[in-house]
């Protein structure tokens, strides 16, 4: 079978604070489908790749393409694939093994050999989506129509955001609070409303993510230093029936516990290494349920859909767009949380 190359200029991440523009070759076949990339969303992920060299447990161990946000159209595909030249798509950064226990129960996104792309989660790292070229596989690509590149680019973080609702269950006049107004708690904010809350608080530490939230469909913004406020919402063992915690922070989880009411239900969006401080006498006194929410499984279609079909309309959230040779700028400019939300890349 003949083999291709293909020229593509990639963001690299070597280590913390190193990242650079560097060509690379995409190499594939007749049977392969690649794919022009067009529009990338820095992630709190790529931001902290940038800045400490790490997520967590993922660990910088060798360079290796960031970016796991992105859409593009069809370069090359199959003859026999439904998937034809020019068509536009959103990728499904996920690649599960679909052989291990957790696939084969239909939990793709627990799979024990996972490959998330541009993730150092394993060793080699998996390469990610910020490349002019891709190579993908037919699972990953979800064709859409009427829709800006530069929108459906969200469909990866609200998919979490659409899997993390799922957790929860029924929204149908709730009231919700929301920790952290980042880009997730925002697209949270706007997903909770579409999905029948009645009341929407959303807290944040910066002025600029409060507004952001009131754009995206919160009935009130709170400043999550006010402890007076979360006094009063604490009051009566709790106010809201449900709590997303997007932030992680030690303050934003106490508040949680704390303004939940009985029997109610907290969704911890957020990780950090804060986790193991968690009020746990407090949960149990309540009884609390707590959940876990992690990446997503059939979501990612819905997402699709719901930008496609303008169920929630994420362009509030752009706040800047730079192109791919200036990567590194991107980075900086998306930590400020003063000035930023969601930083776009664009590849063309």
């Amino acid at each position: 079978m003949k083999t291709y190359y293909l020229e593509t200029k990639s963001c690299v991440m070597h280590e913390a604070k190193k990242v650079k523009v560097e060509l690379k070759q995409v190499q594939y076949t007749d049977d392969d489908i690649v794919v022009q990339v067009s529009h990338g969303g820095i992630c709190g992920s790529d931001i902290h790749y940038y800045h400490e060299g790490r997520v967590g447990l993922s660990i910088i161990k060798h360079p290796f393409t960031i970016g796991h946000e992105f859409t593009g159209v069809i370069y090359h595909a199959p003859q026999n694939s439904h998937l034809k030249v020019g068509q536009k798509v959103a990728i499904n950064p996920s690649q599960p093994c679909l052989h291990c226990q957790f696939c084969r129960e239909g939990k793709q996104h627990a799979c024990l050999s996972m490959r998330f792309m541009g993730t150092a989660q394993r060793v080699p790292h998996t390469e990610g989506g910020f490349s002019q070229y891709v190579k993908v596989t037919e699972e990953q690509c979800f064709p859409y129509k009427n829709c800006k590149p530069e929108i459906m680019v969200f469909a990866e973080p609200l998919a979490v955001v659409i899997h993390a609702i799922n957790q929860a269950g029924s929204l149908l006049g709730k009231k919700v609070l929301i920790t952290g107004a980042g880009p997730i708690g925002c697209l949270l904010t706007a997903a909770v409303k579409a999905a029948g809350a009645t009341e929407i608080v959303v807290s944040d530490i910066t002025e600029n993510s409060r507004q952001l939230a009131l754009k995206m469909g919160a009935s009130k913004v709170i400043d999550a230093l006010d402890e007076t406020i979360f006094e009063h919402y604490a009051e009566n063992k709790g106010y809201f029936d449900v709590a997303f915690e997007a932030s992680a922070s030690v303050a934003a989880i106490n508040s949680t516990v704390q303004a939940t009411r009985q029997n109610g239900v907290i969704v911890q969006v957020g990780m950090g290494i804060n986790l193991n401080r968690y009020p746990v006498d407090l949960m149990i006194v309540k009884e609390l349920s707590w959940k876990g929410t992690f990446r997503f499984l059939h979501e990612f279609s819905t997402a699709v859909i719901w930008l496609e079909n303008q169920v929630i309309d994420p362009s509030p959230l752009i706040t800047s767009s730079y192109k791919l040779e200036n990567i590194e700028d991107a980075l900086i400019t998306a930590a400020n949380k003063k000035i930023s939300s969601k930083v776009q890349i664009t590849f063309d």
